[in-house]
């Protein structure tokens, strides 16, 4: 009687563990800014790995590799998201980095997992982070704030 117990006490756990992660796969959820001394190292690993915001708007950082099949469907998603925002006052910038290629980075992040995408404002601080394939109205609603008031082309102007 006590073994059936324990088990079925293990096998509830498992079943809310499973349920909290997959709640979480896909969301995009705010982060904290790192610690000063931990925001410089983060920044040169970033610079070294070529990460930057040319035009001063946010940067979709998602770590990938060659054999991450979802990681395919997270390049799609954030190809779109960002082509949809091009006449942004400050446009997105989609940067992929290989987890494999980049793991100093990835620890750094604290990348347990493929896909994972990083929403970074102009000054390369995290803001937003995503465990799993963000869905495309999400990704877009933590991105239009960072790129400035986004007004649409007059047809009128010439």
């Amino acid at each position: 009687m006590t073994g059936i117990t324990i088990l079925l006490v293990a096998l509830v756990a498992v079943v809310a563990v499973g349920f909290f992660l997959k709640s979480r796969n896909g969301k995009v959820r705010v982060t904290t800014p790192a610690a000063a001394g931990a925001a410089d190292s983060r920044l040169e690993l970033l610079s070294s790995a070529g990460v930057s915001s040319p035009n001063g708007g946010p940067v979709v950082l998602h770590f990938s590799a060659d054999w991450c099949g979802p990681c395919a469907a997270v390049r799609r998603v954030v190809g779109q998201v960002v082509v949809s925002m091009a006449d942004a006052p400050r446009p997105p910038v989609e940067i992929e980095l290989d987890i494999d290629k980049e793991p100093a980075l990835a620890r750094e992040m604290s990348v347990l997992s493929l896909p994972t995408t990083f929403i970074l404002d102009g000054g390369l601080e995290e803001q937003f982070r995503v465990s799993g394939v963000p869905s495309a109205a999400d990704l877009k609603a933590a991105l239009v704030p960072l790129s400035g008031p986004h007004e649409p082309k007059s047809e009128n102007s010439g």
